[in-house]
């Protein structure tokens, strides 16, 4: 593919640095729009990984201006900004919607006067709700969704109407969405509007759904960060990872190194345009296994994690990918294993100071009552 002048929308994040490297390797020109958020970024100066060979913009995606200024003879756009965090979402109700909302319909207002070749958004697995289910006949069970009653009876396993168990499987594109969350029901949002405009202006526009992204770089501070990084924040302050419900509910992991080969291949593969696609590795692994993982890889195997025994609102029991359209599509094929990920991780965390802020963050949900 001949070079392109890319803007990454919250590019000095996590997966948009690491976006950036990725790209400023195979010879594209990659400027960088960001607020640097304090809650991500801790302070207001540049990150130490912004790759030097990128330009950056400081400014707020809501701002039409400032926007405006960063389309500059932009090619192409990569839409990563937003505020992250389910449980916070749920009492920052308007924070969120302003900077996922608003920031996305600003930044689609000036594509209008400023179109580009291709716009890639990040989308999030949360808009699936619960992932895909079949009964004990293998026929598949729709709209899926836990009863609170039997939640509080701490029966963490999804059964169907007569109270039979369901058994997961992995989640597809065309699963119904139920989002579970302000956050979920905003980025869905965020990818139907980039669909829904692109369209109508014709944007060739592609949605990421990343599934639970991990990797260096990742804000170990942030309570409101992925969940290997919480756990890896209290590991590195010598205290147990913590798990609500059993810790066997099971996800989906996938390197960041992956995920910025998935968004690369979105640029380049004309038939992804107006499509979604699934990013994940296509493995799944229960929340406690995972805890142990990263407790052994860190050296610090003796600190078991716990469980809470607790619900949090809007958490799902199991979601993980299926990756066949991307397989198929993009040539999109996971290449770190989560083995060599962790590995990477702990080798980055070696001299990382962490602050471990789960405690606040866990007591400022229980207070508003969203725990169970």
């Amino acid at each position: 593919m001949n070079s392109k002048r890319v803007l990454i929308v919250g590019g000095a994040g996590f997966i948009g640095s690491h976006l950036a490297d990725h790209l400023l390797a195979r010879g594209h020109f990659v400027r960088i729009l960001d607020e640097l958020d304090p809650q991500v970024h801790g302070i207001t100066a540049l990150p130490r990984q912004l790759a030097a060979d990128a330009e950056f913009v400081k400014g707020d995606v809501r701002d039409h201006a400032i926007v405006e200024r960063a389309l500059h003879r932009i090619e192409v756009v990569f839409h990563l900004a937003a505020s992250v965090g389910v449980g916070q979402s749920m009492y920052q109700i308007a924070d969120y919607t302003s900077n996922n909302a608003l920031g996305t319909a600003v930044l689609l207002q000036a594509l209008i006067d400023h179109p580009v070749e291709r716009l890639i958004v990040a989308s999030s697995m949360s808009i699936y709700g619960e992932g895909l289910y079949v009964d004990v006949n293998d026929r598949v069970v729709p709209n899926v969704k836990r009863e609170l009653n039997r939640v509080r009876q701490r029966l963490w396993e999804v059964v169907d109407t007569n109270g039979a168990p369901l058994r997961p499987l992995p989640t597809p594109e065309d699963k119904p969405i139920e989002p579970q969350s302000v956050y979920a029901l905003l980025k869905h949002h965020q990818e139907r509007m980039c669909l829904c405009v692109g369209a109508a202006y014709a944007i060739p526009t592609v949605a990421l759904r990343f599934f639970n992204t991990y990797g260096p770089r990742q804000a170990l501070s942030n309570p409101y960060t992925g969940v290997i990084a919480i756990f890896a924040s209290r590991i590195l302050n010598r205290r147990p990872p913590i798990m609500y419900e059993d810790g066997l509910q099971q996800r989906d992991f996938v390197s960041v190194h992956d995920v910025a080969h998935a968004c690369r291949l979105a640029m380049e593969v004309p038939q992804a345009a107006g499509l979604v696609f699934n990013v994940g590795s296509g493995q799944a692994i229960s929340i406690k296994d995972l805890a142990r993982r990263i407790a052994t890889v860190l050296g610090k195997s003796k600190l078991h994690p716990v469980t809470t025994g607790k619900y949090r609102i809007g958490d799902v029991r199991h979601c993980f990918a299926d990756i066949d359209r991307a397989r198929r599509v993009l040539a999109y094929e996971p290449k770190v294993s989560l083995e060599q990920g962790l590995a990477e991780l702990a080798g980055w965390l070696d001299g990382q100071v962490a602050m471990d802020l789960v405690p606040q963050a866990s007591a400022e949900l229980a207070a508003r009552g969203l725990t169970l």
